[in-house]
């Protein structure tokens, strides 16, 4: 039973918001981690988007029907029902939304509402459904986790936090297209219109070598601005040079799924070794460029 309410918050994707709300407090903390502070932040982070991915298994369950790799979740199987669902949801969130409130500050709130909203209401309900401009929106909550850790923190939004919300929610767009062209049959069984099923697989490897470059060009923002060291430009441009390697020989791939899997799992590596890098590859003092 336990089991089935785990699932249901999408293990997988609260690792990943875990990795990147850690990867952006690390960077505002400078190498003086305020460890009651850092398990503060993600614990309510990881329960703000544990209720989104409640709400999302709710909202998507004739669209997971569709999918083969979905059919087998809790609110197709109806093991737990709708009611019950919205309930477990309202508590993961309130306990969430109240952990960052009250424990951490009203940046770090503020960006948890703003994910969750777009997750929830602009992704799930809307555009996932209705355009290939899905992937866009999508992006912003991905995005939102590193800097509720950021401004967890710094307690303020400033230029660091704005080069890491671009730059993560850049990297959303190959990461999620990765996964559409490897699931491709599921997404397009289910009719939506995500760029690989409603354009053409071809055109997504473009925009994928594209978004990479986009996302290299913005993170390096952080050693250009002061916020990181040598040693991150080292590193950071190491990773992605090979994901851009990866991009450049999907044109070549005979099998697009098998690629997709291989560029899609390494997107995952490159996103976790970035954001534990964070806690030496930052620099201190960093410059104080407050936005708002």
């Amino acid at each position: 039973m336990l089991k089935k309410y785990l699932f249901l918050t999408k293990p997988g994707i609260l690792f990943g918001n875990f990795v990147t709300t850690l990867g952006g407090f690390l960077l505002a903390a400078q190498g003086s981690v305020d460890f009651l502070l850092l398990l503060i932040t993600l614990l309510g982070t990881t329960l703000v988007v544990a209720s989104g991915c409640v709400v999302n298994n709710i909202i998507d369950q004739d669209i997971d029907q569709k999918m083969q790799r979905t059919q087998n979740r809790a609110m197709v199987k109806k093991s737990i029902s709708v009611p019950v669902a919205l309930v477990y949801a309202f508590v993961l969130g309130f306990i969430g939304f109240s952990i960052l409130w009250f424990w951490v500050n009203e940046y770090a709130f503020l960006f948890a509402v703003i994910g969750f909203v777009v997750y929830v209401g602009f992704y799930s309900l809307w555009t996932k459904r209705t355009t290939i401009h899905q992937t866009i929106v999508g992006s912003i909550s991905g995005a939102a986790p590193p800097v509720i850790g950021y401004t967890a923190v710094a307690n303020q939004f400033d230029m660091g936090a704005l080069l890491i919300f671009i730059g993560y929610a850049l990297w959303q767009m190959p990461h999620s297209w990765a996964i559409a062209i490897y699931r491709f049959d599921d997404y397009k069984n289910a009719g939506i219109p995500i760029l690989p099923v409603a354009r053409s697989i071809y055109r997504t490897k473009i925009e994928c070598v594209i978004y990479i470059l986009l996302f290299a060009a913005v993170l390096n923002g952080l050693y250009c601005f002061g916020y990181t060291n040598v040693f991150f430009l080292i590193t950071f441009n190491a990773l992605t040079a090979y994901w851009f390697y990866l991009s450049i020989i999907g044109f070549k791939a005979e099998n697009d799924q098998l690629w997709a899997k291989r560029f899609f799992l390494y997107s995952v590596i490159l996103i976790t070794l970035l954001s534990l890098s964070f806690s030496f590859t930052y620099q201190s003092p960093a410059p104080n460029l407050p936005l708002f």
